[in-house]
């Protein structure tokens, strides 16, 4: 008899991985992961977002520099499972670069944006991961993420110094 492994996260579980606390921490579950290649995860977008009070009071839209960052909430989560370490208060996820990010469609109260991320290459330090997000299977952004792990002492210095 074969044994599968739960391949899910919990908040509680994602909260061990990411350092984002309220109203940052944009990853609600993660529903499936392969280490050292691609996550899948979840935001479950709420009118209650505190965003949506002036962007915009009349047409409510995610901003879209916050689906960038639950992306690369998402690739944290697999950089940090895939190196087998749970970030402490000292440490800190910077981005290094954002490439080719197109916005295909709003993100509005009461989606579910699914995060797709994918390892492409991890040299010197810096993780590079192609990501998409989608709302019911139409993609809403997608980009190549560029990111370093450090500790909050070594942030002026550059990837692999």
């Amino acid at each position: 008899m074969t044994t599968t492994e739960n391949k899910t996260l919990d908040i509680n579980q994602i909260k061990e991985y990411l350092p984002h606390r309220y109203p940052l921490l944009l990853v609600d579950r993660v529903l499936d992961y392969e280490l050292g290649k691609r996550i899948t995860a979840i935001k479950n977008v709420t009118v209650n977002e505190e965003f949506f009070n002036g962007h915009f009071p009349h047409k409510p839209v995610m901003p879209g520099v916050l689906m960038i960052e639950a992306m690369a909430q998402t690739a944290a989560i697999l950089s940090f499972m895939t190196m087998d370490v749970k970030p402490d208060e000292n440490s800190v996820v910077y981005f290094v670069g954002i490439d080719g990010a197109r916005f295909k469609r709003p993100v509005e109260p009461g989606d579910q944006l699914k995060m797709d991320v994918e390892i492409l290459r991890v040299a010197r330090g810096i993780w590079k991961y192609k990501a998409v997000a989608s709302v019911d299977g139409k993609v809403a952004v997608e980009a190549e993420l560029m990111c370093t792990i450090r500790a909050a002492g070594d942030a002026s210095q550059p990837a692999g110094q």
